[in-house]
């Protein structure tokens, strides 16, 4: 089957064919003020002969109605019908996904991580998650099981774009890294700046890191008990900065004292940024589309 493949981000949008292996080149260009009409020029020269189209899209969205709001993309704020869209211009089955969730279909169909109880999370500008157990993707009643970004790691933190206070979002996500970073006195403008002067030995920003790993290893901890994963693929932007690990692996043990929980891997995602055009992709497996 030649599936059409869309990861959707607020700063970028990506396209590819998967037919057995995802084509080369990968499409990419600035989501840009109109995402319609950049998701457009991207699939246009690629949707020929294709079966049907999966799509990975932030969220919160409507699932599986495809109707995308995501936080990040402002022209949706107030939602979208993608998937009816893109129905419609390429008549074609399409099916769309919370992005995390892609990622962790993806890693779970070819991450190579040997197991089929995995939670894939993903830490950029927000932290999502999505859950495979038994070997099949469990979506929940809203399509948002695995959804680790919300919980709670510090109740007395700081407010969370949720609504709720001390949420692992809240804490761990860039743009939490550089504002808690600026306030102590960091130029730091993103978090790949704030990466980049954390691996130059700056103190504010590997403090930072290390905030964020704390979130993150808490967090862990109580999904590994709650949901008796085997492994967690860690992927997004976050996860590739080398601080964040020693400490997210030492809160991870300190917390995770159950004997079923003490052995799981935590590591980086395995399949880099073309995890979530894959788990489009595998939208169209039935073992990760059960809507």
């Amino acid at each position: 089957m030649r599936v059409l493949c869309l990861d959707v981000g607020g700063t970028k949008v990506a396209a590819a064919v998967y037919d057995g292996t995802l084509a080369e080149p990968v499409h990419r260009r600035p989501t840009g003020a109109d995402p319609w009409e950049t998701i457009t020029e991207l699939l246009d020269p690629l949707a020929a002969g294709v079966d049907g189209l999966g799509v990975a899209c932030g969220g919160p969205m409507e699932w599986p109605a495809g109707v995308v709001a995501p936080l990040n993309v402002p022209a949706w704020v107030g939602g979208f019908p993608l998937r009816d869209r893109l129905a419609e211009r390429y008549a074609v089955p399409v099916r769309v996904h919370n992005d995390a969730v892609c990622v962790a279909a993806a890693e779970h169909w070819k991450g190579g991580w040997g197991t089929d109880d995995l939670l894939g999370m993903v830490v950029s500008t927000g932290v999502g998650g999505g859950l495979v157990l038994g070997g099949r993707l469990v979506d929940g009643g809203t399509g948002n099981a695995g959804h680790v970004g919300h919980i709670v790691v510090d109740p007395v933190g700081p407010l969370c774009p949720c609504g709720g206070r001390g949420c692992l979002e809240a804490v761990a996500r860039g743009p939490a890294l550089v504002e808690w970073a600026r306030a102590r006195g960091s130029q730091a403008v993103n978090g790949v700046e704030l990466g980049r002067l954390a691996a130059h030995g700056d103190t504010v920003a590997l403090h930072a890191f290390a905030r964020a790993g704390r979130a993150l290893g808490v967090g862990i901890a109580s999904a590994i008990h709650l949901l008796d994963v085997r492994a967690v693929a860690v992927g997004g932007g976050i996860s590739q900065v080398p601080s964040v690990w020693p400490t997210l692996r030492r809160t991870l043990a300190e917390h995770a004292k159950l004997s079923f929980a003490r052995d799981v891997r935590v590591e980086p995602a395995h399949l880099g940024q073309e995890a979530g055009l894959l788990g489009a992709a595998a939208l169209f497996d039935p073992r990760y589309w059960s809507a």
